[in-house]
């Protein structure tokens, strides 16, 4: 009777391994007869308290294998049913074919020529500053020595919010350098990129929005020649090692004395007689020393701290490095034109 047990326990062992299980019914079946509630291997099981004690060991060794590899062969069954079922309907399919090509899309020219433009003032110590675009007006113009009745008030036509005319679009991201003032405490280095917003006619050389990236620098003893000098840094950085550039006086409400910049950009063919007027000169951004009443304005002591400020259109600097010639372009989505900065980093 012991023999019979141990040979019986070794036949259902070996026709656990050679059952094929192909479908979802053969592994039902499978699981019934081996592994479930009424299976073969409980009444093999019971025979044990006919084996002779120095036999039992074994007996329970040889039980124990014939259900791990029951239930090994049902797990892997069940894997290759469920994979199997997965695939069905696809055997059409050729998996070693090339995929389809995804189409990679670039950054946007703007978008290259601001981060360009930081990081050139990032490598001397300008930090990044962001703020909001719906500003106060006390922001936007009077903490930047614009009162209401002010006259430079009309150099820039202002979008005001229908219901609120304290609340406007900035005009500039001079508004940034406002809010950080009345934040922070001196020294201050920042550049304040962003988009700002103007109710102006829109032609190839203007628009209603466009993007401007302004710096501020104030702390002990700064003059005009630190002005000078990082401005002339940038433009070597930006438009080459031999750039020279010329300051001319201007006027800005919130900088005294106020100049505009220029670039040589050079007479080389009909382009740039054409851009530079026939001058070879080329204006990239206004500048000038922090009006004093700015600085009380922003809770700050003229009497011991000074300041330079400086401001570009990212748009104009974007036409100038890809020769672009209508502002329009970067505003349309034309994906013929924003194709072409592809190979941009």
């Amino acid at each position: 009777m012991q023999g019979e047990a141990f040979d019986k326990l070794n036949e259902v062992i070996a026709e656990i391994e050679a059952t094929t299980i192909d479908s979802a019914e053969q592994l039902a079946a499978f699981r019934s007869r081996y592994l479930g509630s009424k299976n073969i291997l409980k009444e093999l099981m019971g025979a044990i308290r006919t084996i002779p004690n120095e036999q039992k060991k074994d007996y329970g060794q040889l039980i124990n294998k014939a259900k791990t590899t029951a239930q090994e062969k049902f797990d892997n069954a069940q894997v290759a049913i469920e994979i199997a079922e997965d695939t069905k309907g696809n055997s059409d399919i050729d998996l070693s074919a090339p995929g389809e090509p995804i189409a990679l899309g670039s950054r946007h020219p703007l978008s290259l020529t601001m981060n360009r433009i930081i990081s050139i003032f990032q490598k001397i110590g300008f930090i990044v500053e962001e703020e909001r675009e719906i500003e106060e007006d006390w922001y936007n113009f009077t903490a930047m020595n614009t009162p209401e009745d002010h006259p430079a008030r009309d150099m820039q036509d202002t979008f005001y919010l229908r219901d609120d005319k304290n609340m406007l679009l900035r005009t500039h991201t001079s508004s940034v350098q406002s809010r950080v003032m009345t934040t922070q405490k001196p020294p201050i280095r920042i550049i304040a990129p962003g988009r700002v917003y103007r109710n102006e006619t829109i032609s190839a050389r203007a628009h209603c929005q466009f993007h401007q990236v302004e710096g501020l620098y104030i702390d002990k003893d700064v003059s005009f020649a630190d002005l000078k000098q990082t401005l002339l840094y940038y433009a070597r950085e930006m438009y080459g090692p031999d750039a020279r550039i010329r300051v001319r006086p201007s006027y800005f409400p919130f900088t005294e004395p106020s100049a505009e910049v220029d670039v040589y950009w050079g007479l080389k063919n009909e382009t740039d007689y054409r851009i530079t007027k026939g001058t070879g000169w080329l204006e990239i951004m206004g500048c000038g020393m922090v009006d004093p009443n700015v600085l009380k304005n922003c809770g700050i002591d003229p009497e011991v701290y000074t300041g330079f400020a400086f401001g570009m259109g990212i748009e104009r600097q974007a036409m100038l490095q890809y020769r672009v010639n209508d502002i329009r372009w970067f505003f349309e989505n034309d994906v013929r034109f924003l194709e072409q900065f592809e190979a941009e980093i």
